[in-house]
């Protein structure tokens, strides 16, 4: 007998009985309200209005001053993503990555995910892959939760790990519990199937996974050979350039978009200020 088939005749003897249903009593009529509230398939949940988030990290630049020539200089960074990937088939699962720590990769992926989630034309799922120092949930100020890792190890469903943040057309998937080796995750089959499954969910969506910096770690260098596409975040004067082109050599060819410079200083009116740019080819 079915969970409905069994509360439908729990509260078929309840009436009989003449006790009132209460909400939460596993009666027919909550069953029934349960299953008319959930989403249809293939239809993103609504975002309940509590789950909005309201981040204020100074950094994220689309949100808290999107009249900035920062943020001017992602939505000109997401033409060009939508420009080298919008075709047929559609390139949408992107990795951001870097050579070293501290250039600026997850800050890149979040405000690059969000000024491709304020457009008309796309959805968004952020992927927090850096299992070793995950940063977007601070940067979002919410907890750490079921999230990548917990999928990979069959722990949890994908349904499960999403968080609908209200910022655009933005959800995102928290990196998860702690694993001791992330590696081994990575490379496993279960990685490739999620990152398909994904991929085909919908097929108006963007994947954007925050990376590990490719040269302390192994994790990225797998990815790079699942995904459609990479973006090499570089921060100035940060990597030496025998970094940046052992970097550039563990991800070039095809699947290489180009690369984001990141924290460059421009003089302009007697004032200097940081941006960001992007460059298609080598570095």
């Amino acid at each position: 007998m079915s969970r409905i088939e069994m509360a439908m005749e729990k509260a078929a003897q309840l009436r009989k009985e003449g006790i009132p249903q209460q909400p939460g009593d596993g009666s027919a009529a909550e069953v029934d309200r349960s299953v008319h509230t959930q989403a249809p398939a293939g239809v993103p949940p609504t975002v309940p209005p509590e789950r909005v988030l309201a981040p204020k990290h100074p950094f994220l630049v689309n949100l808290l001053d999107p009249h900035s020539p920062a943020a001017e200089e992602y939505r000109k960074l997401k033409s060009v993503l939508v420009k080298l990937t919008d075709g047929e088939p559609f390139k949408n699962a992107i990795m951001v990555t870097s050579s070293v720590p501290g250039e600026g990769k997850s800050l890149t992926a979040l405000n690059l995910a969000v000024s491709l989630a304020q457009g008309l034309d796309h959805t968004v799922l952020l992927v927090d892959a850096d299992l070793r120092r995950p940063s977007l949930h601070h940067y979002l100020e919410i907890e750490q939760g079921v999230g990548l890792a917990d999928i990979l190890k069959g722990t949890a469903e994908i349904p499960q790990a999403i968080v609908q943040t209200g910022l655009g057309k933005l959800s995102l998937i928290r990196s998860g519990s702690r694993v001791e080796n992330p590696v081994e995750l990575f490379t496993s089959q279960k990685m490739r199937v999620l990152v398909d499954e994904l991929k085909h969910r919908y097929p108006d969506r963007y994947l954007i996974f925050d990376t590990p910096p490719l040269l302390p770690f192994a994790e990225s260098r797998v990815l790079a050979n699942i995904v459609d596409g990479v973006l090499l975040v570089v921060r100035e004067r940060l990597p030496s350039q025998d970094e940046l082109l052992e970097a550039y050599e563990a991800v070039k060819g095809p699947g290489l978009l180009g690369v984001v410079y990141n924290g460059a200083d421009d003089v302009g009116h007697g004032e200097r200020y940081s941006y960001y740019k992007h460059y298609q080819g080598a570095p």
